[in-house]
Formats: structure tokens, C-alpha cells, sequence
């Protein structure tokens, strides 16, 4: 049962992306395939940066060959939170979406890359039989949580090989995310030594003051979403979370580590779809996006 005010947000939201996503099934501007003698090379569609269904090419900033190499990556995969928003009786991360538990849905498809060499799954006891009892081409490796994200990061990070090049930090609550922007992201992290996964912020952000009056509004062009995997190589993390420590600092993604230590975090403009499960209403859009594009599945 959802919320009564929700209603008109979750009309009008599934009603755009139907719209949308039927616009990119049947426009013309969208091949299904591109023939070998058009000369053009096929692009991705997905709903972007922006506000709309548009067809798009990779990041400027990542190369047109792949630079990650096999199973160089380790993914930490975090499924230790409680989830307290969404009023359910577990954690988010376990709740069923069309039939499978959320957490899943990453352990699933990230098993499924070349670049990765193993998967973290950081959680609580009770739910490790959820990761262990799939049946995954990956190396799995279980740690515990600790009291904030970024303690579950570094217990997560520590279980890591030494020989990995590359760490994909992932929230499990993000079981929507396109495999292709995972790819570039990783690539810009192995170019840049540490890269984000994040979309263009389409409200408008005011900067408020303690007592609540607004002091300014930001520049929306200059503003970015965050979302996971944040891509960064092991010595900086665990050189940025030195850091953190040291100062008594408090981060609420991983990247800011990185910032803290003056290094250079890049931005792999990543998709819409890439919600957070977070409340009723992104159950209710997570599964009419699963059944209105299967590719999002992979499961």
C-alpha cells in the first residue's frame, strides 16, 4: 500500500517513462542493429543525462579500447545497511523485486564481467546464505559491516587480493545499473585513478541558510548526482581513508576520500535508470523498469 500523496508523483513519473521508453523502442533514431555497410557504429540508448530518452555515445574521456584488464577489478558490494525508509521488516537490500532479492540483482550481473576478478559482499551473518547459495563464475568474499558506510567500505576493501588493480565500490540497493556505464566508469577509473558513476542534476538546488531562509541558488550546470560504482584504485583509497582517519573525518561516499587528499575524481556520466531502492515509490518504478526493459535484468 503506497502513500496517498504519492500517487500523482507516481503517476506522473511511470507515465513519462512509458512514453519515453516506448519513443526509443519504436523511433527510427533507434536501430536495433546497425548494418555493417552504413559505416556508422552502434550506440547505447538509455535515459540520460538530460531529462529523456536519447541515444549517446561513451564519455569523452574514456577510450574507444578497452584498458581494464581481465579480472583486475574486485567489487565491494555493500548490503550491511538497514534501510529504515522503506518501513519494511528487513533491510531493503533483501526485499523481493519480481521475485528477487534486490542485493541480488548486482551480485548477478557483475559476475557476468570479464573485468572483474572477484566480489566483496559486505553484510550482516544472517544474510550471508542470500549471496553464498548463488550460484556465481566469481570468487566471493564475505565481510561484516561496521557502524557508517565508510567502516563498511574499509572492511570491505581489506578482504580484497593484493593483485587487484582496480576497486568498485557498489551499493546493493542499485540493482538497475547498465553494465556498459559500469565498463566505462571502470575505465576511467584505470585512467584517471579513481572515477564516479553520476547524472546531471535536473532540480534546482538552493543553498540554505540555519535558520532555513535560502542564501543562493547553485548553478544547476555545474551540479552531479552521485551514484555507484565509484571506481578507484586500492593505494588511493586506502591512502585517502588514512586520511579520514587521521583527521576525524566523516564521508558519505567513497569518492570523498579521494577529494580529501586534493586528487582527481572523474565523472562517467551514468543513466536515469540507476536508482536507489530506497522507498515504496522506487519499489513500484524498479519494477516497471525491469518489465519494460529486460536488458536491466540480466538474471
Amino acid at each position: 500500500m503506497y502513500r496517498e500523496e504519492s500517487d500523482w508523483y507516481l503517476y506522473f513519473a511511470m507515465t513519462t517513462m512509458s512514453i519515453n521508453i516506448a519513443m526509443c523502442k519504436h523511433s527510427s533514431s533507434f536501430p536495433s542493429k546497425v548494418s555493417p555497410s552504413s559505416g556508422r557504429k552502434p550506440i547505447g540508448f538509455g535515459y540520460r543525462a538530460g531529462g529523456s530518452m536519447k541515444a549517446f555515445k561513451p564519455n569523452a574521456s574514456s577510450t574507444d579500447a578497452n584498458n581494464v584488464e581481465d579480472n583486475s577489478v574486485t567489487l565491494v558490494l555493500l548490503a550491511g545497511g538497514v534501510g529504515k525508509r522503506m518501513g519494511a521488516n528487513m533491510p531493503k537490500q533483501y526485499l523481493p523485486l519480481l521475485d528477487v532479492p534486490i542485493a541480488v540483482y548486482s551480485l548477478r550481473k557483475f559476475a557476468t564481467m570479464r573485468e572483474i576478478g572477484e566480489i566483496v559482499v559486505v553484510c550482516n551473518e544472517e544474510y550471508d546464505d542470500v549471496f553464498t547459495s548463488e550460484k556465481i563464475s566469481k570468487p566471493l568474499v564475505i565481510a561484516r559491516p561496521g557502524a557508517e558506510r565508510q567502516d563498511s567500505v574499509y572492511n570491505g576493501i581489506t578482504k580484497a587480493r593484493k593483485e587487484t588493480k582496480l576497486l568498485a565500490i557498489h551499493d546493493s540497493a542499485r540493482p538497475l545499473t547498465d553494465l556498459e556505464d559500469a565498463r566505462r566508469c571502470f575505465e576511467d577509473g584505470a585512467k584517471f585513478g579513481a572515477a564516479v558513476l553520476a547524472v546531471k542534476c535536473k532540480a534546482t538546488i538552493k543553498q540554505a541558510n540555519k535558520d532555513g531562509s535560502i542564501d543562493k541558488t547553485l548553478d544547476r550546470s555545474l551540479l552531479w548526482e552521485m551514484q555507484t560504482p565509484q571506481v578507484i584504485e586500492p593505494n588511493l583509497l586506502k591512502e585517502g581513508f588514512q586520511y579520514v582517519k587521521e583527521n576525524g573525518l566523516e564521508v558519505t561516499d567513497d569518492v570523498s576520500v579521494v577529494e580529501h587528499l586534493g586528487k582527481r575524481v572523474q565523472i562517467t556520466e551514468g543513466s536515469y535508470y540507476n536508482i536507489k531502492v530506497t522507498t515504496p515509490e522506487d519499489m513500484f518504478i524498479a519494477e516497471r523498469l525491469l518489465n519494460e526493459e529486460p536488458k536491466l535484468r540480466c538474471v
